[in-house]
């Protein structure tokens, strides 16, 4: 093993997390072939197998499951080293690791430029992923701060609101509720509504915003992609709840429209989320300093949500 490298350990570990190679490539930002090439490595300098396959899903053999706990305590010590040369290189030097939840790829990027324009120097890794993913990168200590609309209620977590996020009822201008006032709930949920999978955020929410009306929604369809619901919706094939963040273009280009549905919008929040126990380098202070002071503006700026909402 002594010739192991950290490389192959992280890509192993993002295997055997994923239990799939290809997931652990779309991670990793790899090709599966080199993601493969990488724990074969592996296997090479440990003379055994790590993995086992079982008709269409891979399992950890023995080693793999020992090899698993010691590449992530590897794995972590140099994270930890990582963290403590940071705090000698102070803001300007140190790299900022955070992620979000999906809905927030529409204006986060914005928010990084504005920061690294404020402090030069510092090098950005962002990545974008569901809830589900967010909480597992932060329990692996695979990110500094974690940006959500519905922190876990864990006592190791510290969650602080910075902006408000509005989730909405949406449908084509053509639509025949599109323009009615006062629109009762118990009306819309006839609609057929295409929605965003069970267990994501959006769904989550729209639970909350419904209620007791949840098991009347007339679901259409269920899809994984905003982008492919804005796309069905402003083709006519029904309705949709979602973040108002995430078709502030399509507002503004009146390809979609708000429905004044009573009870809506739902009122939530953007939170930035870490550790109790994780010490912030001094750059993840700093943008958590930053997001809590000039966030909600940021924001606002950078979608245009007024505009938006005055195209209602």
């Amino acid at each position: 093993m002594r010739n192991a490298t950290l490389r192959q350990l992280k890509v192993f570990e993002a295997v055997a997390r994923h239990r799939s190679f290809s997931r652990a490539a779309e991670e990793l930002h790899l090709t599966q072939p080199a993601v493969s090439t990488q724990v074969r490595k592996l296997e090479d300098h440990a003379g055994l197998p790590l993995f086992e396959q079982l008709g269409k899903k891979i399992h950890l053999t023995p080693a793999g499951a020992q090899m698993l706990q010691s590449s992530r305590e590897i794995i972590q010590k140099f994270k930890e080293a990582e963290e403590a040369m940071a705090q000698y290189k102070g803001v300007a030097g140190g790299q900022l690791n955070v992620s979000v939840i999906s809905a927030g790829d529409y204006f986060f990027p914005r928010l990084l430029v504005e920061f690294a324009q404020r402090h030069r120097g510092v090098t950005l890794n962002f990545g974008v992923c569901n809830r589900e993913e967010l909480l597992a990168q932060l329990d692996a200590n695979q990110t500094d701060l974690a940006v959500m609309v519905r922190p876990p209620l864990d006592a190791d977590m510290v969650a602080e609101p910075f902006a408000p996020h509005p989730y909405v009822i949406v449908a084509a201008p053509t639509h025949p509720l599109a323009g009615k006032r006062r629109i009762a709930a118990a009306r819309v949920v006839k609609e057929p509504f295409v929605v965003r999978e069970k267990g994501s955020d959006t769904w989550n929410s729209m639970q909350e915003a419904f209620g007791e009306r949840i098991g009347d929604v007339n679901i259409g369809m269920e899809i994984k992609s905003t982008e492919t619901i804005k796309q069905a919706v402003m083709a006519g094939m029904g309705v949709s709840f979602l973040s108002a963040h995430t078709i502030s273009r399509e507002l503004q280009a009146r390809s979609m429209v708000v429905l004044d549905v009573v009870g809506f919008p739902l009122m939530l929040n953007w939170y930035v989320v870490h550790r109790h126990t994780k010490r912030l380098p001094p750059v993840a202070q700093a943008f958590k300093a930053f997001l809590l002071a000039d966030g909600a503006s940021l924001v606002e700026q950078a979608l245009n949500v007024g505009g938006g909402r005055r195209g209602r």
